[in-house]
């Protein structure tokens, strides 16, 4: 049997997603997409533009002229790609505190899905490893593999506050965690594409797998 073409992970905030997708694309040679970041360069242009949240006509007419490349990593700073938004590295700038806490908001609105909805079609071509919250059910639905990663919020919030110190950005636990489990209650009762497993996804609980573990499941499945 030859290898999948597209694959597919979906799974909650927190749960790993693009570092499991990164290594999982390296190892197989395909491209790595994570759509999250393009729903964060939304998030950050609005922040700065200074365009409310509640406002989805603005946001959604943002989201349409949207001028995101998604490429390899630029700097060796431990990021995965780099995200250039009108010729601008806002990578890290995605990431901020501020992002986290808004990006669920913008993401909840459908104009903006429906906006972006082509962006991410045409970035996801063949050989590729597309992350995100609806991939398998909305953006993809005929992915060649659909996997969906799992975890407890605690686990989640404990390994959020691991990248962070990475970073050089210590967190408060208790903070991440009641952020995780409002993003979790926003992604998952949203109306449009809200977040789910596809039926035909294969579900991972990664609450006791390492990153080395998962990644040799999903290689396994490929």
């Amino acid at each position: 049997m030859s290898r999948p073409s597209v694959i597919a992970i979906d799974g909650p905030a927190g749960v790993g997603k693009s570092v499991v997708s990164a290594r999982l694309a390296a190892a197989l040679g395909y491209v790595y997409l994570d759509t999250g970041a393009i729903y964060r360069a939304v998030t950050l242009l609005a922040r700065r533009r200074g365009i409310p949240l509640d406002d989805e006509a603005r946001l959604a007419d943002l989201a349409a002229g949207l001028q995101v490349r998604i490429v390899a990593p630029t700097a060796a700073d431990g990021r995965q790609y780099t995200v250039l938004v009108d010729g601008e590295d806002v990578t890290w700038a995605l990431f901020t505190a501020d992002v986290d806490r808004s990006v669920s908001h913008v993401a909840a609105h459908p104009a903006v899905r429906r906006a972006l909805l082509p962006v991410q079609r045409e970035a996801a071509r063949a050989r590729v490893v597309v992350a995100g919250r609806d991939i398998g059910t909305v953006i993809l639905p005929d992915a060649d593999l659909k996997i969906y990663l799992d975890a407890s919020p605690e686990v989640r919030a404990k390994r959020r506050c691991r990248q962070l110190a990475k970073r050089g950005q210590p967190a408060d636990y208790a903070a991440v965690l009641a952020d995780i489990r409002r993003r979790d209650r926003l992604d998952s009762e949203r109306a449009a594409a809200p977040l789910r497993s596809a039926p035909d996804a294969v579900v991972i609980d990664t609450d006791g797998l390492s990153l080395e573990e998962e990644l040799r499941i999903i290689l396994e499945l490929c």
